[in-house]
């Protein structure tokens, strides 16, 4: 327990977005995608989710970690299949947001659904639920967790008084509700053992800081190791001991995230962009980043959120 403890304790959380979305047509996205973490909510209908589609009814919840692809159907009718970039490209087909007040729905939906995104990183520096390398799952019978959802997207679209301050402490709770539940159930417990072992480790924390800090340059290796004063040719073994990934596939998972972020919330050109998190070669940059998600980087610029409608 005190080990669960010491990673709540190192825990920082960042809410990001929530929709409250109306599904006017039925949907089969087959590798549905975000870079953060992702919880929906099902309010009205049902939704199906991975290989063996596993249902989905009114008051389940959904858990995507950041990074990790589904396949994910939305409603109960004749099922439209696309990718997630063709759905990405027509989702105003097949969503509707009640937030934005586009006006009433014609006819009943299909399903209704809340999405909340948010991001956790441990000592600032990993994205914690992707580290732990754990799939998608159901949450079923925690309505603690739906109520938290629920009232992130109010306060998101109220304008009263202390609404942020309001939002980051539901989100600080739902972190820590979402991982009550993972222990409560015994989920993960081998992942969480042999992935968190980095919180015993200062040597790798001191890593982690490094990396985060200096994206734009050397990562090597040989870099690493002067930095964790361990020997070159042990510094991948040992990272991958208590990680679970080596190095490299590390440094490129936090460049992307970067890049995710300024492609976001800058005006910066996509060669700018990709020079500022360690790649100086443009089309190699762009090669890399449709290989990890499936979409240009340009597209990536277009979009807020998969569930944004």
């Amino acid at each position: 327990m005190e080990d669960y403890n010491k990673i709540l304790e190192s825990l920082t959380t960042k809410f990001l977005r929530s929709s409250y979305l109306d599904i006017i047509k039925s949907v089969n996205i087959s590798n549905f995608y975000d870079f953060q973490n992702t919880l929906i909510l099902i309010r009205n209908g049902s939704a199906k989710f991975g290989e063996d589609q596993e249902g989905l009814n009114v008051g389940d919840i959904l858990f995507i970690p950041g990074g990790r692809n589904t396949s994910l159907v939305l409603g109960k009718g004749e099922a439209s299949k696309l990718s997630n970039e063709d759905f990405m490209n027509q989702k105003e087909n097949f969503l509707r947001s009640r937030n934005s007040n586009n006006g009433l729905l014609t006819e009943e939906p299909e399903a209704t659904l809340i999405s909340v995104t948010f991001e956790v990183k441990a000592f600032d520096s990993v994205n914690f639920f992707p580290s732990l390398d754990i799939p998608t799952f159901a949450i079923k019978g925690q309505p603690i967790i739906g109520t938290l959802m629920s009232k992130i997207n109010y306060e998101m679209v109220n304008e009263a008084p202390g609404k942020s301050r309001l939002i980051n402490i539901y989100t600080d709770e739902l972190v820590i509700e979402l991982f009550r539940h993972i222990l409560g159930k015994g989920m993960f417990l081998e992942q969480l053992a042999t992935n968190s072992n980095y919180f015993k480790d200062p040597r790798l924390i001191e890593i982690f800081n490094y990396i985060k800090e200096n994206l734009p340059g050397d990562l090597s290796n040989k870099t690493l190791a002067n930095v964790a004063n361990v020997s070159e040719d042990y510094v991948g073994q040992y990272f991958k001991m208590l990680t679970g990934i080596n190095p490299q596939d590390y440094i490129e998972y936090q460049r992307m995230e970067r890049a995710v972020t300024l492609l976001r919330t800058s005006k910066k050109s996509i060669r700018n962009i990709g020079v500022e998190v360690g790649y100086k070669d443009t089309a190699y940059f762009c090669r890399r980043f449709k290989m990890m998600f499936g979409i240009p980087a340009g597209k990536m610029r277009r979009r807020e959120s998969l569930m944004d409608a």
